[in-house]
């Protein structure tokens, strides 16, 4: 019996490090009487760092996207009716609207009436727009022309929040609008990326009209698998001439469920 007890113990250290391995989240943390030992508090703290980092930093297209990604979707940037960073932090409502000359901006260099058109929205984390953007548009882009979709003159959305593509969908009158937007960042990574998907969005859509691929990151929904899932988003959203609640992905079954 003690033998077996001992063994059990043996074991644990290792158990322990394969569940680890397999999320970012602080599970089993060790401790020293009731607080965390100085590495995992020191961690937290760097961590939390870095989440109100992303939160706070200001969109440049050039230094975020680098200047040959710009160069090559030919890039520019509008913003919302939110002034700064502060404004928009507070004021929600206006992350959703743009303003006056971004309205005017788009309505005279993008085309009307393109199957998908592409948004991308700092959001509330410019470090995952930077991250994961310069890897998923080219991918993205391409995957849209090989079906021979049209496909709208590319943006950024400085101050941007999810329901900013109902003005883009009124303005641009796409069939599909895809937005690209930093998610709110947690102690595990400030670097996920979302992608929000709606079918002809207008006034008065919300949430429960559109839908979402989250958790783009290295850790996370991988750049190859996020573009292949909005693809086939976007195809059941064109057949169906529907988004939302009423729209369910095809997903692989995960391993462990086979």
């Amino acid at each position: 019996m003690a033998d077996d007890q001992n063994s059990g113990l043996s074991i644990w250290p290792d158990m322990i490090e394969k569940i680890r391995a397999r999320t970012p989240a602080r599970v089993l943390a060790d401790r020293t009487g009731a607080a965390y030992r100085t590495a995992t508090q020191l961690q937290l703290r760097q961590d939390h760092a870095t989440a109100r980092d992303a939160v706070r930093a200001e969109f440049d297209l050039k230094r975020d996207l680098g200047d040959g990604l710009v160069e090559r979707w030919r890039l520019f940037s509008v913003s919302t009716m939110a002034a700064s960073k502060d404004e928009y932090l507070r004021r929600p409502d206006l992350g959703r609207r743009l303003n006056e000359s971004a309205r005017s901006y788009l309505a005279a260099h993008c085309a009307l009436n393109s199957d998908l058109q592409i948004v991308i929205g700092d959001g509330l984390s410019v470090t995952a727009v930077s991250t994961q953007i310069p890897a998923l548009l080219p991918v993205l882009t391409e995957r849209i022309r090989s079906r021979g979709w049209t496909l709208g003159q590319t943006f950024a959305i400085r101050y941007c929040r999810v329901g900013v593509m109902n003005d883009v969908g009124e303005l641009l009158k796409p069939k599909v609008v895809v937005l690209l937007i930093g998610e709110r960042p947690g102690l595990a990574t400030a670097e996920s990326l979302s992608a929000y998907l709606a079918f002809q969005p207008r006034a008065g859509h919300n949430d429960s009209n559109r839908n979402l691929i989250s958790n783009i990151h290295a850790r996370g929904v991988s750049t190859e698998a996020a573009a292949s899932r909005i693809i086939d988003l976007a195809e059941h959203m064109m057949r169906r001439q529907i988004s939302g609640v009423e729209i369910k992905e095809d997903l692989p079954r995960a391993r462990w469920l086979k």
